[in-house]
């Protein structure tokens, strides 16, 4: 039952936020926004959601994680959430899941930026964490964490990249 909470909450979230990027890239691309070739979207798109079923997989294998490990997890799990949520709100239409940048776009340095130059990965990480330990996924949750922070690594990259790109054009 835990497994189908855990589920629930995590691919609604999901949900809502693929709503909110396919909406801000229509924006994006709508002023003039480009991608760039070399994004490593399409394999985070698998492996972000694969992650979590593979954590939450071997949770339910398991056995339901000690209440002391779920509630640490809810913990982590919120505060990546709302993390992530004050990138979002602070990049405004500017967020999506895709590196799309406008050629007018000028660096965030409110909100979380103000501390950290990607706030939204940090969030990202620490949901990853927060579902590990909520499902107890001690062979998984790292292994997720690991491989999704090498798709981080690159994506932060290429967006690096596209940033200095636009500001010198």
């Amino acid at each position: 039952m835990r497994s189908f909470l855990i589920v629930a909450v995590v691919f609604a979230a999901m949900a809502l936020e693929t709503l909110r990027a396919r909406r801000n890239e229509a924006i994006q691309r709508a002023a003039g926004g480009i991608e760039p070739p070399d994004d490593v979207y399409k394999m985070m798109q698998v492996a972000y959601p694969a992650a979590f079923l593979a954590m939450i997989a071997e949770g339910a294998a398991r056995g339901d994680a000690s209440p002391s490990w779920l509630a640490a997890g809810i913990v982590v799990f919120a505060a990546a959430k709302a993390l992530k949520y004050w990138a979002i709100v602070s990049l405004g239409d500017s967020w999506t899941f895709r590196v799309i940048v406008r050629p007018s776009h000028r660096v965030v340095m409110t909100g979380p930026y103000r501390f950290v130059r990607h706030p939204n990965y940090v969030g990202v990480i620490g949901e990853l964490a927060g579902v590990a330990l909520m499902s107890g996924a001690i062979i998984s949750g790292p292994i997720a964490m690991l491989a999704f922070s090498a798709l981080i690594a690159k994506r932060i990259a290429v967006e690096e990249r596209a940033l200095a790109d636009a500001r010198r054009a």
